[in-house]
């Protein structure tokens, strides 16, 4: 089961109101597990970095200058992507830009529901407690001390060993278990249960051997331990 953890960098919170990604960071999981393919994009977002976003990830007006427009990176990033469930800490903000910018570069947009939302996971599972990034990492003693600016790569990163966190650790069903997609993973994980061997193992003693300690237990009397 192939799985991309996603995040992304933006000008602000309202691609309605002209704000732009910048840079996009994803992971490669199969079976839960980091491949160690990524993707990682910076982009121009055609207009000026306010300083607020800009205190939050870094990426200012002059670095960005040079990078290519979403609509010459686009096909390349659903080209990684392709149809793998989307693991995305809070995804109805990356979904949004991302839909964005694909519907303004005329390309395919990506369905819904093939996002996987970690945010509504860890607010299910920890009622009333914090759940953003940090808090998360805070919680299952994962080491984000590099994160002092957000990036979209390293979020990532971080959010792949959150995620396996959320859903029982790594390979939460030993590869047993059939998926199209995370949640289905994570109720098979929880419903697992170990099954008969279908077929018996082969015996680690040959006839021979066996017979030989057969005939020597017969030779100790009644009173052999290995009688009783």
């Amino acid at each position: 089961m192939r799985e991309i953890v996603l995040d992304t960098e933006t000008t602000g919170f309202a691609p309605e109101e002209g704000d732009r990604i910048v840079e996009i960071g994803a992971v490669e999981l199969y079976n839960h597990l980091p491949t160690g393919k990524t993707y990682r994009q910076y982009i121009n977002p055609e207009r000026s970095m306010p300083k607020g976003a800009f205190e939050v990830h870094g990426l200012g007006d002059d670095f960005l200058r040079d990078k290519p427009v979403f609509a010459s990176v686009g096909q390349a990033f659903l080209d990684f992507i392709q149809d793998s469930t989307l693991v995305i800490h809070n995804a109805a903000f990356d979904m949004k830009f991302l839909n964005a910018e694909l519907k303004w570069a005329k390309m395919p947009e990506i369905p819904w529901e093939q996002a996987f939302d970690t945010l509504q996971v860890a607010r299910k599972k920890y009622p009333g407690s914090p759940a953003s990034l940090d808090a998360l990492c805070r919680r299952f003693n994962i080491d984000n001390s590099s994160r002092t600016l957000h990036g979209a790569l390293l979020d990532s990163e971080i959010l792949a060993e959150v995620y396996l966190e959320l859903i029982g650790g790594r390979q939460p069903d030993f590869g047993l278990a059939g998926s199209s997609g995370a949640s289905e993973n994570t109720e098979n994980s929880q419903n697992w249960r170990p099954s008969a061997r279908p077929n018996p193992l082969k015996p680690r003693i040959t006839k021979e051997e066996a017979a030989a300690h057969t005939e020597f237990v017969d030779g100790m009397g009644d009173g052999a331990v290995w009688k009783n």
